[in-house]
């Protein structure tokens, strides 16, 4: 694996090289031998791109590769904003050509998951009606204050706590972080209430939850209009009505068309976000909604309690600026660990 990874690398850096280039550049390490058999395997993988045949053949990275390929994030934002090499616009292919063809967990990964799963399983089984309501609630209190902490609100998750139970305001906040908290319980109630509404995604569906997560915030409730900028980044979402509606209504037919409910899940937080139909509280939305797939699904939702917020946008940032999803694919298992650990 370790000679596929100094395959891919050196090629991702030379593009359109023999298989004589990379023997070359990596200075005799490889045996040319391997070399061949380990970019035979690559194409198999689709991760390298072949042009032309035999003694003519060269190699490029496949964006199947830069997809799923392993990123340093401390070295990667080491660059400053506008010294990143990025994809700086919405990528119209990268739904329906790319995301459409790929599974997004290995064989170790979904071992893990599916393993977690069948213990919440099994720890739901156990539960009364009454006891998993209130493990509902916990983990509701987490996921409001943590979602709202990478949003930048100050609240603690103390002061979460008693705002959600006994309705008591913590002193010296803006109301604004206070109706953000609300709202994140109104949300999780409704589609705990009724689960069957996420049994498929819908616009429409995704549009309601933002409309309860911007209630009284003074924010547009309805799709964007116009171009929005996002902290952090020179990615620059579609500023389109209907591109944006076009991009909503393919990433719920990918969703739909998923039998694996961790893919269905992971690909709402991620696309949810990377679209930004909304001027305001896309990455909330995203978080409720993959978590009213969870719990359509009786799978175990996720409140994120743990992720360091400058972590979780990091690794989303990676995703809108190079369309890799690998840095948000681990905060999206450890979390799911963390989560059928701790609750129910």
């Amino acid at each position: 694996m370790n000679n596929e990874n100094d395959i891919l690398r050196y090629i991702k850096t030379h593009i359109l090289s023999s298989s004589k280039d990379v023997y070359e550049g990596l200075n005799d390490r490889i045996s040319y031998a391997t070399i061949k058999r380990r970019i035979a395997t690559l194409l198999e993988k689709q991760y390298l791109l072949q042009d032309g045949n035999a003694k003519n053949s060269r190699y490029s990275v496949s964006p199947l590769y830069n997809l799923f390929y392993p990123v340093n994030l401390d070295e990667y934002y080491q660059q400053e904003i506008d010294q990143r090499k990025i994809q700086s616009e919405y990528n119209f292919s990268l739904i329906p050509d790319l995301l459409s063809k790929v599974s997004f967990f290995t064989e170790n990964e979904l071992g893990l998951l599916n393993s977690l799963q069948n213990k919440f399983t099994y720890n739901l089984s156990q539960l009364t009606p009454a006891e998993y309501q209130n493990e509902i609630e916990r983990m509701g209190i987490d996921l409001s204050w943590e979602s709202s902490q990478i949003e930048g609100n100050t609240y603690s998750l103390l002061e979460t706590e008693r705002l959600l139970k006994e309705k008591e305001a913590a002193p010296g906040k803006k109301k604004e972080e206070t109706v953000m908290l609300l709202n994140q319980k109104d949300a999780l109630d409704f589609i705990v209430k009724d689960p069957d509404c996420f049994e498929l995604l819908t616009v429409k569906g995704i549009e309601h939850i933002h409309s309860i997560l911007i209630k009284d915030l003074g924010l547009d409730c309805t799709i964007r209009t116009r171009r929005v900028g996002i902290t952090g980044t020179n990615y620059r979402p579609i500023d389109n009505e209907s591109q944006i509606r076009e991009a909503l209504e393919q990433a719920c037919h990918l969703v739909n068309s998923r039998r694996n409910v961790f893919e269905k899940a992971l690909l709402t937080l991620v696309l949810l976000s990377y679209i930004h139909a909304f001027s305001d509280g896309n990455d909330r939305v995203a978080r409720i909604v993959s978590n009213a797939i969870f719990i359509a699904n009786k799978y175990c939702p996720v409140s994120f309690r743990t992720v360091d917020s400058v972590d979780y946008k990091k690794a989303m940032l990676l995703f809108y600026e190079q369309n890799n999803i690998s840095a948000f694919k681990e905060v999206f298992i450890n979390q799911f660990k963390f989560a059928v650990e701790t609750y129910f």
